[in-house]
């Protein structure tokens, strides 16, 4: 035992207190670390530069909607249909991501209120494969799209993908026009579909359902696009502008209608729910 370890057992320093793992989370933007518990009650968004976190389903729901809500019926559809495999079989990788999460995919939907208006809120759950869209999404979404149509009342979509989901290949694609019917319907009985664009909102999802409501909303810094940057600009030949897919450089542009932040979210639903929904929804 050398000098330093028998002076350090002689201290009266006791044993090393257990932390819990969880106790900090580090800020992806300014690398601050902040106390977990502050980070929660600050909405998942940093203290310090304003970075608004990547939350999932049943977070999103507590924070938008009026206590009381009920969730939708999970969809019920052929799970690995193409019987997929790349490194992994595809229905492991759905056994996984659902071992890590509360629902059976990453679209989940509530009929509740919001500042006392009915609506239908979806949430797609960037945590779950990436909330890549696959027949259970949109069955979902369009599950989510006709409960709205039944409750004559608003529908408010909350997007967050990678995109389509590979491992189910065209059938997958599908979904965009099965989405793009929904939001048609919906425009047809006057009824509003309200879009809030989170980050990152990529790929098919951005290429339908995501662009066509009524009104966007940006949560503050997020990618919203379809294809990548490098893509884009090995495809062009030229170099883009730097934030040119995030939420204020849309916004700057007209591709999005206001950029909100999350603590102001849940008001400013309500004002456009109060605003565009039919006066018996209220």
């Amino acid at each position: 035992m050398s000098w330093l370890s028998r002076v350090r057992s002689a201290l009266p320093f006791g044993t090393k207190r257990e932390t819990p793992d969880n106790l900090w989370v580090k800020c992806p933007r300014c690398q601050e670390m902040l106390f977990t518990r502050e980070y929660e009650a600050n909405l998942s968004v940093c203290t310090r530069c304003d970075h608004h976190g990547r939350i999932g389903a049943d977070v999103r729901l507590d924070q938008l909607l009026d206590p009381g809500f009920t969730l939708l019926p999970d969809p019920v559809v052929a799970e690995d249909p193409l019987k997929f495999r790349d490194s992994k079989r595809y229905a492991d990788r759905l056994k996984a991501a659902r071992a890590a999460s509360t629902h059976t995919d990453a679209f989940t939907a509530a009929l509740g209120r919001i500042e006392g208006h009915k609506t239908v809120l979806g949430v797609q759950d960037f945590t779950f494969m990436g909330g890549s869209m696959g027949m259970a999404v949109g069955n979902a979404f369009v599950a989510a799209a006709s409960r709205a149509l039944d409750e004559n009342c608003g529908f408010i979509c909350v997007t967050a993908a990678g995109g389509a989901r590979m491992q189910e290949g065209i059938l997958s694609l599908m979904q965009m026009p099965r989405a793009t019917v929904m939001t048609r319907r919906l425009k047809e009985a006057s009824l509003p579909y309200v879009v809030v664009l989170a980050d990152p909102t990529t790929g098919g999802v951005t290429a339908s359902y995501a662009m066509l409501g009524d009104v966007h909303i940006a949560e503050p810094g997020a990618l919203i696009g379809f294809a990548g940057q490098r893509v884009i600009q090995e495809t062009i030949r030229e170099k883009l502008p730097e934030g040119f897919q995030r939420a204020e450089y849309l916004h700057k542009h007209g591709m999005v209608d206001m950029v909100v932040h999350r603590k102001d979210l849940r008001d400013t639903l309500g004002r456009l729910l109060d605003y565009l929904s039919p006066a018996k929804a209220a």
